[in-house]
């Protein structure tokens, strides 16, 4: 699928009211945490943002994915999409999800052109209200991992997502010992759960529609 067939129909879609919670709750772990959607006062949440960046790699559409090193936090050893949290000097949150990519996977935020986000997700065990941006570059990027954040870069075919043979679910020991039926993207034998996966959901919902 190319790069220009993708844009042009996220492009689109993203420019309609989005499912939201529909969406994103289809790849939410299980018992759900209903606080990802409670109505309540989030003005003491951190707010970060994250960036879905389309490139293109031969004749094909791809994303990239960044495993965050194992340590001892809410988030080590999983995997995700680029960003992280807003800085003082981030005039938005499109800037934060820019700045941070660059960071980490060392693609410049000046090469990178915005089409759209997706809607927030609350995180609760970072206290994280994320937003999600789209956006693409128009050649294949060379990645830069920052190590300190970055363990690995995952590339994934944009084909892969629509599959859904790659949508399994798993058992996931958390951090207090107890066990979440996680729904979850596999890519490149990487189990993709969590918050980025009902992010991802959220994406297919609207290009499946």
């Amino acid at each position: 699928m190319k790069l220009e067939e993708v844009i042009h129909k996220l492009e689109e879609k993203v420019k309609r009211p989005l499912p939201g919670k529909e969406g994103q709750v289809k790849m939410a772990p299980q018992p759900l945490d209903n606080a990802r959607f409670a109505q309540h006062d989030l003005t003491y949440a951190r707010e970060g943002a994250v960036l879905i960046l389309l490139y293109p790699n031969g004749n094909d559409c791809w994303i990239p994915f960044i495993k965050r090193p194992e340590y001892d936090g809410a988030h080590g050893g999983q995997i995700s999409l680029p960003g992280g949290k807003k800085e003082e000097a981030d005039t938005n949150l499109q800037e934060t999800a820019l700045r941070e990519t660059e960071e980490e996977i060392g693609v410049p935020a000046q090469d990178v052109q915005v089409i759209g986000k997706l809607s927030q997700l609350y995180i609760p065990p970072s206290n994280f209200l994320v937003t999600p941006y789209i956006g693409f570059v128009e050649q294949m990027p060379t990645f830069i991992p920052d190590p300190r954040e970055v363990s690995r870069v995952i590339q994934c075919d944009f084909k892969t997502l629509l599959d859904h043979n790659a949508r399994k679910e798993t058992t996931i020991q958390a951090r207090n010992n107890t066990k979440i039926h996680a729904p979850y993207f596999d890519i490149d034998a990487e189990v993709v759960w969590g918050a980025t996966a009902m992010i991802l959901s959220e994406l297919m919902v609207i290009w499946e529609k």
